[in-house]
């Protein structure tokens, strides 16, 4: 009798003690900073309580009716078939469930699809493996990579409170203002994920997705890309930080004036000449950030993925389809177009040092002039 007792009541308790900590348990979904997150936690709880209910109730008569009427007890089986009361029963029943369910859900999905009167509206663009933000309002625009270091992706150092969750230049957006976001993709279809905002879109090629957000306090907030868009998807997270009205806007005229000065430099860069031993250097870190990945640190690559650059034609004797390859891309391959990506100095700068590491030693130099006569169509 005791022990009939403690388990006719554990279900209760169990359930009294999931409701307490629902929003405390590691493995629920994200409750979320914005009002539209707060909409989805609560419609997922509903039908999470729904379904429970049902379940309890389920087989809580298929186990009552297997102990009462069990054939030990001496019961006989009731003799009925095509009850047309118990068929219309069984049927309205759920329809009516679904009905009740639907009704809150479907208000829930026409707010997180309703874009409408935006305040800032933001391209992103997933590139493999890395995010490209433009605000359409503002004449800024910038990639966003893993800032992880590769000491501790290798276990070499400990691994750090954000590890695989840390960018170089995260996505920046105004508190109080309804964000619009345009989802593309210039390659794969990656996702675009944040789960305090309730925002997870496909970036397809050639396609734009919608989603939107409003953030009322200030604050970081992470997120990675959610669709396997191929070796290095891990390695491809979203951080965006939230800032007043005010705090953005000094935010957006300190990177205009960022972009501004960029530009200015690059045109006094086409008027000088760089050394080796700065070329090299510049090159050597630009390398190992964005290229090391496919093609080794030690040049080599890998068989029949990514092409060697030690020894290469290419890289020995091309020089203006070296820079083409590297500006432009290549179609139909992992190698990506880095124009935008990276300064003329960079371009100029790896390109040397692919030149030149390694053993391949042509002793050319190239320069942000060659870089930008190539990207003008005067290259030779």
């Amino acid at each position: 009798m005791t022990k009939t007792r403690s388990l006719r009541w554990s279900l209760p308790t169990l359930l009294l003690a999931a409701t307490v900590d629902a929003t405390d348990m590691p493995l629920n979904m994200t409750r979320g900073v914005t009002e539209i997150s707060q909409q989805v936690y609560d419609l997922h709880m509903t039908i999470f309580w729904i379904c429970c209910a049902i379940g309890a109730v389920v087989f809580g008569i298929m186990f009552w009716s297997i102990v009462r009427h069990r054939k030990a007890r001496g019961v006989q089986p009731a003799q009925f078939h095509e009850s047309t009361k118990v068929e219309i029963l069984w049927t309205a029943i759920p329809v009516l469930i679904l009905i009740l369910m639907a009704i809150p859900a479907t208000k829930t999905l026409i707010a997180m699809e309703d874009t409408t009167e935006a305040d800032v509206t933001v391209l992103v663009t997933g590139s493999q493996w890395k995010w490209h933000y433009k605000y359409l309002e503002n004449d800024v625009e910038f990639y966003s990579l893993l800032a992880t270091p590769k000491e501790q992706i290798t276990n070499r150092f400990a691994k750090g409170e954000n590890y695989l969750l840390e960018v170089d230049r995260p996505l920046v957006i105004p508190t109080g203002k309804k964000v619009r976001f345009l989802m593309t993709s210039d390659d794969v279809i990656h996702s675009w994920w944040v789960p305090a905002f309730a925002v997870k879109k496909d970036a397809n090629p050639g396609f734009i997705n919608e989603a939107w957000t409003r953030v009322d306090e200030p604050g970081i907030y992470r997120g990675q890309c959610a669709e396997l868009c191929g070796k290095d998807h891990g390695f491809m997270p979203i951080v965006v930080i939230a800032k007043s009205p005010a705090d953005y806007e000094q935010w957006v005229n300190g990177e205009a004036e960022r972009i501004a000065k960029a530009k200015a430099e690059e045109q006094e860069l086409l008027a000088m000449n760089m050394s080796m031993e700065e070329l090299m250097s510049v090159g050597a870190r630009t390398y190992t950030a964005y290229c090391a990945a496919c093609h080794q640190p030690s040049g080599e690559g890998l068989p029949g993925i990514f092409p060697a650059l030690k020894g290469s034609a290419m890289a020995l004797n091309d020089m203006p389809g070296h820079i083409n390859i590297v500006l432009n891309g290549k179609a139909g391959t992992s190698m990506q177009a880095y124009a935008r990506q990276l300064s003329l100095k960079e371009i100029a700068a790896v390109i040397t040092y692919e030149r030149n590491a390694w053993g391949n030693n042509t002793g050319e130099l190239v320069q942000a002039a060659d870089v930008h006569a190539v990207m003008q169509g005067k290259g030779e």
